[in-house]
Order: C-alpha cells, then sequence, then structure tokens
C-alpha cells in the first residue's frame, strides 16, 4: 500500500474496517493474486476485513451468459482460501446472499446525478473495448452505485482497489458526501463515512501479450491452472520481434516476458536478462525458463491450500454461509438508520 494510506490500529480497541470484492466473471489469475489476494492477506491481521464475491456485479457484462456464474463464484471462494484468506481472520461472503446491497443501491440510485456515472473512465473505455456486448443498459451505467452500495453498507476506513480503481472509489467518497449534506439536518453525525482508497504496492501484472492481464483480453494465467498448462502459454509467449533469430539481439524492455521477470526475478536474474538479451547470450525459451519455474513455485503453494476445500465442498458452503449472516448483520443495521433518514415507514 502506498506510504500515505498507511493507517496504524493504535491503542484504539476495534480495528479499522476494510471492504473490496471482486466480480464473478471467471476463474482468478495471476493478476488478481499479485494486484488483489496478496493484498488482502495482508489486511487480514491488521484490520476487520469484509470480502464479497461480486455476483451481481457479473451480470453487468455477462447477463446474457449467466450459466456458470454460480460455478465462478463457488471457484473464487477456493481460489482465496487457496491464497490464504483465513475465514477466522475476515469475513466474506457472496454479494447476492446479502439482499440489502441492492436495496441500498436503489435508496442511493436516487440521489446520484446522472453526470457523476457518466464521467466515470471505465464506463467509455469498457464500452470501446468490449463492442461484442451490448453494454449500453441500466445496469452497467449504474454499475458504480451498486459498488458504492456496497462499500457504504459496511461503513470502512478503507478499501484496496489497484489505480485503475481509485475513481471508483471518489465516486463513493462522492456520494457518501451528497448524502450525509441532504439530510445533515437530520443527522447528529455524518451517517457514512468517506472511505480512503489503500493501493497496493505491487505493480499491474502484465498479461502474456504485454497488455494489462485480463479475462476480458483473453492473456491471462489462472491461479490455479494446470502446470502443463502454464509451461506451454509462457513458452509461447511473444518476445521482442527483433529477436527472429536465437543470435539476434533484443530490448528486455519491449519483450513482455521482462515484465514478468520485473514481478517474479531477484535482480540478479533481472541483469543476467538484461544482458544475456542485448548481446543475444541467452535465447528466449532460456529468458522463460526463470519465470516458468517461480510462477509454478508461487501456484503449487496455492493449489496444496485449496485442496482440502476442493475434496470437502460442505466445508465451503459452510464458511460462504457464516460469511453471509456476519455480513446480513452489519448490513441490516446500516440499512435501518438510512431508512430512518429518508423519511420511510419502518416495516
Amino acid at each position: 500500500m502506498s506510504s500515505s494510506n498507511n493507517p496504524s490500529n493504535g491503542s484504539s480497541l476495534t480495528s479499522p474496517r476494510v471492504v473490496s470484492g471482486i466480480r464473478t466473471t471467471g476463474a482468478l489469475h495471476l493478476g488478481n493474486y499479485h494486484g488483489a489476494l496478496k493484498n488482502w492477506v495482508n489486511l487480514q491481521s491488521k484490520y476487520e476485513c469484509f470480502f464479497f464475491a461480486a455476483d451481481w456485479h457479473a451480470l453487468t457484462t455477462e447477463y446474457e451468459h449467466t450459466e456458470r456464474i454460480a460455478q465462478y463464484t463457488s471457484e473464487m471462494i477456493l481460489d482465496w482460501l487457496g491464497a490464504g484468506l483465513d475465514p477466522k481472520h475476515c469475513t466474506f461472503f457472496v454479494q447476492s446472499h446479502v439482499l440489502e446491497h441492492a436495496e441500498l443501491q436503489l435508496l442511493l440510485g436516487m440521489l446520484t446525478p446522472l453526470s457523476w456515472l457518466e464521467r466515470v473512465p471505465s464506463y467509455k473505455e469498457l464500452r470501446s473495448k468490449l463492442k461484442e456486448k451490448h453494454l449500453a443498459t441500466y445496469g452497467f451505467l449504474g454499475y458504480p452505485v451498486l459498488q458504492s452500495a456496497d462499500i457504504l453498507m459496511y461503513k470502512p476506513e478503507f478499501v484496496p482497489v489497484g489505480e485503475d480503481q481509485v475513481s471508483h472509489i471518489e465516486l463513493t467518497r462522492e456520494i457518501a458526501r451528497h448524502f450525509n449534506h441532504l439530510y445533515e439536518g437530520r443527522l447528529q453525525k455524518p451517517l457514512f463515512p468517506e472511505p480512503k482508497a489503500l493501493l497496493t504496492e505491487t505493480a499491474k501484472m502484465p498479461g502474456l501479450d504485454g497488455q494489462k492481464m485480463s479475462k476480458s483480453y483473453h492473456n491471462t494465467i489462472g491461479l490455479r491452472e494446470d502446470p502443463k498448462s502454464v509451461t506451454h502459454k509462457i513458452k509461447t509467449m511473444p518476445t521482442d520481434p527483433a529477436r527472429v533469430r536465437r543470435t539476434d539481439p533484443g530490448e528486455p524492455e519491449k519483450c513482455p516476458v521482462w515484465r514478468f521477470h520485473q514481478v517474479y526475478s531477484s535482480k540478479e536474474t533481472q541483469a543476467w536478462v538484461q544482458q544475456g538479451c542485448r548481446t543475444a547470450g541467452i535465447g528466449c525459451l532460456e529468458c522463460k525458463k526463470p519465470v516458468i519455474d517461480a510462477v509454478l513455485e508461487e501456484q503449487t503453494v496455492i493449489i496444496q491450500r485449496a485442496e482440502p476445500y476442493v475434496k470437502n465442498p460442505d466445508l465451503v458452503q459452510d464458511i460462504v454461509k457464516e460469511g453471509c449472516k456476519v455480513a446480513r448483520q452489519a448490513a441490516g443495521k446500516t440499512l435501518a438508520e438510512v431508512r430512518e433518514v429518508m423519511g420511510l415507514l419502518e416495516a
């Protein structure tokens, strides 16, 4: 996390609260691990953490193909357990199992200006990149409000995100500020705190083609992917186009494999790559071998940690059920406060 967002628990009896989620649009990949999960694992011992599988958010782009969302959700929980999240130290749940999220989205949507949603950077970016999907929908335009509801429901102090999500946290802060201002005459203190972004230290994990690793770009390595598949993918990664022959020198900065070395390799190995590539002292397959070894070593630990839960799905169901119970208790309290402040008749 960035040094400017590095809070201390101090002498407080309760830890600051953290909330975050991941969309259930497919198997998690190394980008998810380095961009989110590794950070979550570190945070669970320092904060009161709520992590959720965002299956409703998956519908914003996958509403035509929902047949595997339930499977993806279950697989995501397994990935979390494999990555090292511990249900004894954090709460994780499925978004659609806590119905209060939908009601808070509706209520916040009543007061969120349309122009705020239209200026969200990812709105235009995804519509232009995913032209094969029909994204001119109410759900896609309004998903930042649902995201804000997901966050504000638990009144967190921090939200761990990558740099590309900071604008969403700022919108959540604006919505919280707007709500508190609209109803300040009925509030002794602001109902919603303005959560701060916790940025992860790790740079964006590159995809196999050099772009950001993303399922949308079909350039991922799954978190628990078969080792033979992983090896094949890395061996066939594109390299510097200048290296047509083994004897041709290249430039690491122009090669997607170099960005993997920046994530996985030691300084010594990186120096070996720089020297060997520029002098044609090593071939591209030689260059890729340390990356293959490091990725497989990392994945072996994750696969082994998840294995007991893969063999006993009931354990996973119990973890999710208990997490949803805890989340609904917190959500119910917040929603009761919102209803009262907005003048709705008590049920």
